[in-house]
């Protein structure tokens, strides 16, 4: 499954792995068996790169950290429905990246995991995704 990318999406995902790596001492994550081990209803928290325009015309990237509501997993692949609006982010008919939108991503990307109360999970999974990743 294809994963997002800046010069395609105009958005990607960065690797807490990276990360970690950079900065041991304070940037920490969950063991490398609890993000391979995602179960449906899960929350990961990913780290997004936004890239968008500025007001004189120049691009410019952001990141934003978000929560994903896993839903699925295509072989090593999870698909999460994005649990919050990007700050970053106006919302257009023709944006993808919105409240609700599939989110393709690895373990690797994972930076957090939480448990949202089952009564949300269930509300959350029990509705058509606003956007869907294709499956190529």
């Amino acid at each position: 499954m294809r994963l997002p990318s800046l010069e395609r999406d105009f958005w990607e995902l960065a690797s807490g792995e990276e990360l970690h790596a950079q900065h041991p001492e304070t940037f920490h994550l969950p063991t490398r068996e609890n993000r391979d081990n995602l179960k449906r209803g899960d929350a990961a928290k990913l780290i997004f790169i936004i890239e968008g325009i500025e007001e004189n015309g120049s691009t410019d990237q952001a990141g934003e950290r978000i929560f994903v509501i896993v839903a699925e997993k295509v072989g090593d692949c999870y698909i999460g429905i994005l649990d919050d609006q990007p700050a970053l982010i106006e919302v257009t008919d023709e944006t993808y990246l919105r409240f609700g939108a599939e989110i393709p991503f690895l373990a690797e990307h994972v930076i957090e995991i939480a448990e949202p109360p089952q009564k949300y999970v269930d509300w959350q999974l029990s509705i058509p995704p606003e956007r869907i990743w294709p499956r190529d």
